[in-house]
Formats: structure tokens, sequence, C-alpha cells
């Protein structure tokens, strides 16, 4: 019986497949790949690449499909990747010593970190997932789904890297997750993190009108419990923002600041606000607004970077609040305070890459 086994869904992911199982082979011991009705050569490429592939009829239910692939899988542990993630850095965290073959193996569900880059030239974000599952453990919810189980979830150190959210990825699928999460918004109009999901998809669709709204409801279903508050917050600043309800805004970051001091995200957000803010209102700008970025972006710095957030995005508490008050203070003339700042963000750009 095989101790670890990989297993994917996929459709139409000739792109990108053999990445996502390349990046896994040498870790698993066996790799399973669900296909949802390619019309590409995903399959050919997955076979190609070592897996075993089994077809299914796509029903708009992402656990209905999850839970497929888990059938097919006899495996003590499943490592649940998309086609559009890779496993990047160490991967010692899916060794025997972690994840030990039955029957000792029912102890946890892992949670591993999944850095979500947009495109090349923007800020990459990170969310922990629950990925690794002990034999048994099923999904629930029809897009956004999520593991059940009452074993407790621990954070591996183990990274994914996601590009699902590049440009022609997110045309691709444009629609369908909009109609499966409102659906399931109807039939569960209390569900924080459906709500939050919906804000997400309108906001990477610059929709910030539109995504305000439902994170606005996203925030009501939720509390500072909840573990992607975090995440719900710093969505609703800039939704608030893109959308030009600044009023609205201002009063909500107001509001939350007790909440974050731990977040250079937090703060980032509330530079990125006033800068705007004092764009629109020059006559307060110098005496009111200015100062207040100014020492939103030293507080990021103060507070350093944040891996472990729920939700962060890498540089917020290092180079990109660095280099954002080098151009503030070349903006203003004061060139000693830019040059100072920008030599700090090449460092921590370099400490980062390193």
């Amino acid at each position: 019986m095989p101790r670890l086994a990989l297993v994917v869904i996929a459709r139409n992911e000739a792109r990108c497949i053999a990445r996502c199982l390349t990046s896994a082979r040498p870790h698993v011991d066996a790799m399973i790949v669900l296909d949802t009705g390619s019309t590409d050569d995903t399959v050919a490429i997955a076979q190609a690449c070592g897996a075993t592939v089994h077809a299914f009829t796509w029903c708009d239910d992402f656990a209905a499909a999850r839970n497929a692939a888990l059938d097919h899988s006899d495996a003590d542990w499943n490592l649940i990747l998309d086609a559009d993630d890779w496993l990047e850095g160490d991967a010692a965290a899916l060794g025997a010593a972690t994840l030990p073959a039955a029957p000792a193996a029912a102890r946890f569900v892992g949670c591993v970190r999944i850095v979500n880059q947009a495109s090349a030239d923007q800020p990459v974000t990170r969310k922990f997932i629950p990925r690794v599952l002990p034999r048994g453990v099923r999904y629930e919810g029809r897009i956004h789904e999520q593991p059940v189980s009452p074993l407790p979830k621990v954070l591996l150190p183990l990274v994914l890297r996601h590009d699902g959210f590049e440009e022609p990825q997110l045309a691709r699928k444009a629609g369908r997750n909009e109609a499966i999460l409102r659906a399931e918004i109807a039939a569960n109009p209390g569900n924080s993190y459906l709500w939050y999901q919906l804000g997400r998809e309108h906001l990477v669709r610059e929709q910030p009108g539109d995504a305000a709204d439902v994170l606005w409801t996203a925030h009501r279903t939720s509390d500072q419990a909840t573990p992607y508050r975090h995440g719900i917050v710093i969505a609703l600043a800039q939704a608030l923002k893109r959308a030009e309800r600044f009023e609205e805004a201002l009063a909500f970051v107001d509001a939350e600041h007790m909440h974050w001091q731990h977040s250079p995200d937090f703060f980032f957000a509330v530079a990125d606000l006033y800068l705007e803010w004092a764009s629109r209102r020059p006559e307060i700008a110098m005496s009111d607004l200015l100062p207040i970025v100014e020492g939103s972006w030293k507080r990021c710095l103060d507070i350093g970077e944040q891996p472990m957030l729920d939700g962060s995005t890498e540089g917020c508490g290092s180079h990109l609040a660095a280099q954002n008050l080098a151009m503030f203070y070349e903006s203003l003339g004061i060139d000693d305070d830019a040059r100072f700042y920008a030599e700090m963000a090449a460092e921590m750009r370099g400490r980062l890459a390193a």
C-alpha cells in the first residue's frame, strides 16, 4: 500500500500539468489525475509523466471531483495539488518522518503555504491551506472546497507556488467561479468564507464596487477569531479605495486599526488609501494626510515581514514599503532620505531573493 499519493483534478491543463507532476514525483509513491473533460493534451502529458489518469464527468462541484479523485487512492496520505500548483524548495516534510505509514498516519491534517502570483511584475500573496490529508478525509463545498475532519490542522514547512491568478488563466475561467459561488451562497447565506471568495473574485476581475459590497457581508458574518479575517479586512480596504468610496474606507480602517498592529499589510493598505485621498484633498494633504502615509510605511518596516500571516503580501514589511518611502521623499525633494530608503529597498529585495 502506498504511503503517499499525489491527487490532482484537471481539465485542459496541458500548459502546466507536467510542471505540477514532475515537481511532486520524487516525493510520492503514486500519482493520480482525475480528468474532468479535457480537450487538449492534458491526459497524454499526465500519463507520460507517470500518472494514472481517470475520467470524471464535470458537474459544477469541486468537492465531488476531489472526492472522486480521492476514491482512486489507497495511500495512507494524499497530497492535493491543483494542476497550476508546483512544489518549491525543501519537500522533506513529505517524508516518512512527518507522514508515517498506517496505523500512525491519521494524527493531523497538513496545511501548506501557497504563494499566489498574479503576474511577473506584481507582488505575491501567501495563503495557508490544508493539502496533506490522511486516508479517509473528504471534501465539502461546490467551490473553494475544504476538507472536513476533526483532526487538528498542522502547518508543515512546505511551500507551493500557484499561477492560476495570472491574466490568461483568469480569462479562461471567467464566469465559472462566480456562478458556482452565487449558487452556494443562495444555499448558505451566512457562510462568510463564500462571501469572502466572491469578493476576491470581483477584485481580481477589476470590479471593486461589487467586491466592496460583497466583502462587507463577509466582514459582518465573520469575527476576529475567523482564520481568514485578515484577508477580508485587507481585501475590503483595497476594494473601497479602488471603488473611490474614500470616506467609507477611512472610517473602516480607523475602526480596524486596533486589531492589526502586527500586520504590515494593514498599514500598507492605510498608506495607499491616505496617499490617494491626499491627491483628492490637496488643501489638507501636507498638514493632515501625508504624515499618516509616511508613518504607515514606516510602521510596515517596524513590523517587518510576516510570512506566517495568512493572506499577507511579500514585501509589505520590507522592500515595498521602503521603495514607497524612497519615492515619497523624492517627490518632496528630501534627497538624503530618498537615497537612504532606496538603498534599504535594494538590500531587502536582495535578502528576499537569496
